[in-house]
């Protein structure tokens, strides 16, 4: 073979010991080290999971097996609605010039009508604009839009308010779809295996630690659903059979076996987690309960939805119940002595979420990890030029061509601690690649 045939080394990036310039490591010689000092993070006392929307996003030859990032959700509705919109004009012209009727065309609910567009137009909105790049963005200006209308003294601004509400609705009833209707509803289980495998990795740890906890933004039941199939139980602040209902004190709970009946001996259970849900869930519904008015309801409907939409009210959203009890243990979690928290998929885009993360940087034994490309803008940025060495910031190129290092899937394989299991296969493999005879040597 050529010296220029030779394809290119593959190399992830690795920020960690304060160095201010990532470290270049070779898939096929650094990865074990790594792999290592995470192992020995995941070893802490206390350790944390921090699940962002990247984690829930698996896309397979370019077909996207699971919910997408903001990025691509703005581009599917801005995008969706353009077009609709240019081919009603098109069909509408071609009606005058035919003489005939056409049928309607077919749209789903959310999509916005030419009057929505026009209000939005008119107040200097265009959805090919960054707004088609970031959905978070269009829910922003909405908001603050509807906001000014609600408090003018104008009633005519009063009617703009109730249209800017409709169209907020439909935002939201487009990520309500995206988050129940995918390839994952239709019997494709690329994500839930991925979660899976996640689940049997983090279980892994010495039953006299504490539990491991895992919070995530995210509105999906990925987690809930791998954990069911895996029989690991779990505390997820919710208590009852028929009618779960939220009750925070349901996170100071813990599961033990009896091994002794005779002198009351207990043993916490090795598989056990804690799963907190900071925006809600799509199988969240509120009634009027009194003290317990959040309820898990299934099959999910989206009657009476529960979840912290991408605003800017985000923070003030999460100072109600349940969220307030939900960031409380977030912050209760990670800013204990000899902690560890693992973020993945997550842009730190949350400021409620960066502020209790700064406060735990305050702690000296706390330790972050992140998985992100180490040259990424924004808070990440800020992070990285404090050169503080109990950061570790994990992204490049991943093993494969076309893969990430800082994806959830080469987090979980390649970087998470193996299963002993895992370990043998591995290196059984290695036997074989090793001893077995070279083909060319035995023709």
């Amino acid at each position: 073979m050529a010296e220029e045939d030779v394809p290119p080394r593959r190399q992830f990036q690795i920020v960690r010991n304060g160095e201010p310039t990532p470290a270049n490591i070779d898939w096929s010689q650094g990865v074990e080290t790594v792999q290592k000092g995470i192992a020995d993070a995941l070893n802490a006392r206390n350790v944390a999971f921090l699940l962002g929307a990247g984690c829930s996003s698996l896309r397979i030859d370019g077909e996207e097996r699971g919910i997408s990032t903001m990025q691509p959700l703005a581009e599917i509705f801005c995008n969706t609605t353009t077009q609709a919109l240019a081919a009603a004009q098109q069909a509408a012209e071609d009606e005058d010039l035919l003489g005939e009727d056409l049928p309607p065309v077919e749209s789903p609910d959310w999509l916005l009508t030419r009057e929505e567009v026009a209000i939005l137009q008119e107040a200097g909105v265009e959805l090919e604009d960054e707004y088609a790049r970031n959905l978070e963005r269009l829910m922003e200006v909405l908001h603050s839009l509807r906001f000014v209308s609600q408090r003018s003294a104008k009633s005519s601004h009063w009617a703009r308010a109730k249209e800017l509400t409709e169209v907020i609705n439909k935002v939201q009833a487009f990520l309500w779809e995206q988050c129940t209707d995918g390839a994952f509803s239709k019997g494709d289980t690329a994500v839930r295996d991925l979660y899976e495998k996640f689940y049997r990795k983090l279980v892994l740890r010495d039953r006299s630690l504490p539990r491991p906890w895992v919070f995530t933004t995210n509105y999906d039941l990925f987690n809930e659903t791998a954990m069911d199939r895996l029989g690991i139980p779990y505390a997820n602040g919710f208590s009852g059979i028929i009618e779960r209902r939220f009750n925070p004190s349901t996170f100071r709970y813990a599961l033990a076996e009896q091994l002794d009946l005779s002198n009351r001996k207990w043993s916490a259970v090795d598989a056990f987690v804690y799963l907190c849900k900071l925006h809600g869930s799509i199988s969240w519904t509120e009634d009027d309960h009194g003290l317990f008015p959040i309820r898990e309801k299934w099959p999910a409907d989206g009657s009476a939805k529960m979840m912290i939409f991408p605003t800017p009210a985000k923070q003030n959203s999460s100072l109600g119940s349940p969220y307030a009890d939900l960031f409380r243990e977030f912050q209760s979690r990670i800013v204990r002595e000899q902690s560890v928290l693992v973020t993945s998929g997550y842009g730190f885009g949350d400021e409620h979420l960066n502020n209790i993360i700064y406060q735990a940087l305050t702690i000296p034994t706390f330790r972050l990890i992140i998985f992100a490309s180490p040259d990424a803008p924004g808070e990440i940025a800020k992070l990285r030029a404090l050169g503080d060495p109990r950061i570790w910031i994990i992204g490049g190129d991943g093993p494969e061509p076309g893969t990430r290092a800082h994806y959830f899937d080469t987090m979980v394989d390649r970087f998470m601690p193996q299963r002993p299991s895992e370990r043998i296969d591995d290196a059984v493999r290695k036997v074989m690649k090793e001893l077995a005879p070279d083909k060319d040597d035995t023709e």
